[in-house]
């Protein structure tokens, strides 16, 4: 990988500086870094003068996101732009935010409650029913035998129900078996907390251990469900009605680590104000 060694006089590796680095920044110093990286991995030449331009230096990043993988070996989006996983591509993965620490008490109790449903699968398969699909249903109000229901929102709610009761508090999660209803809903609903796609990126370090990720598939179809580990950009995740391969309808609880920040493309729901 490009970043076992460093280029000549560096005593150590810069820290991910919270933004996307992409044509136009104005931070002259950070751009430097960036193209002393480039020149020193062998996707220049470049003159350092801390312009960050579309003909050299951006030309130069798309060339290091097609030639390099990321921290754990999946290819880079050859885009230019210099975000947290093409940071740690380039300057190492302990340069970039890494968080497996629920920020609250509640946060923390709903993963313990989503780890112990990892494993739980529909009967028969691809029913979107079975005695543990159908107490998730019922928690959002939600009759099983009467249709066929979606179920990765209420498997969310259902951790946050358990979790809220254990410690005798309210459960800030709003009430309802609809993703984008979720995301739409949160924003009026006490402590919540709503980060988007864009401000994610921007600074990856906004997003932690017990939020709810949010995927719009367009036509009111979505996607959620729990980050339980955030590093590097990539996100290990509990997820609902899905599979390994990370559908919105598949057939089980999986716990997965193939999504990144990136790819999110709605946003974020964060509850830890509570």
């Amino acid at each position: 990988m490009p970043f076992n060694s460093l280029p000549p006089g560096w005593t150590s590796r810069p820290a991910f500086p919270g933004r996307v680095i992409k044509a136009g920044e104005a931070d002259s110093a950070i751009v430097k870094l960036v193209q002393e990286r480039l020149n020193f991995t062998g996707c220049g030449p470049l003159r350092i003068n801390g312009t960050f331009d579309r003909d050299h230096t951006e030309r130069a990043a798309k060339l290091f996101q097609a030639r390099y993988t990321d921290a754990t070996g999946q290819p880079l989006v050859v885009d230019g732009k210099i975000g947290s996983l093409t940071w740690g591509a380039m300057f190492g993965e302990d340069t970039t935010p890494a968080n497996a620490l629920p920020p609250s008490r509640l946060l923390g109790e709903v993963l313990d409650v989503a780890r112990r449903q990892i494993g739980v699968l529909e009967k028969p398969l691809g029913s979107n029913r079975g005695p543990e699909v159908d107490l998730y249903l019922q928690a959002v109000g939600l009759r099983p035998g009467r249709g066929s229901y979606a179920w990765c929102v209420a498997f969310t709610y259902f951790c946050f129900d358990t979790a809220a009761r254990r410690l005798g508090c309210a459960n800030p999660h709003v009430r309802t078996a609809g993703v984008l209803d979720h995301w739409n809903r949160a924003r009026d609903n006490r402590g919540a907390k709503r980060i988007t796609h864009a401000a994610a990126v921007n600074d990856p370090g906004l997003v932690q251990p017990g939020q709810l990720f949010v995927m719009d598939y367009g036509g009111g179809k979505g996607h959620t469900g729990l980050v339980l580990e955030v590093a590097n950009g990539r996100l290990t995740t509990i997820e609902g009605n899905t599979n390994d391969g990370g559908s919105r309808d598949g057939i089980g609880v999986f716990q997965r680590d193939a999504r990144k920040i990136a790819g999110v493309n709605k946003g974020f729901i964060d509850y830890s104000a509570v």
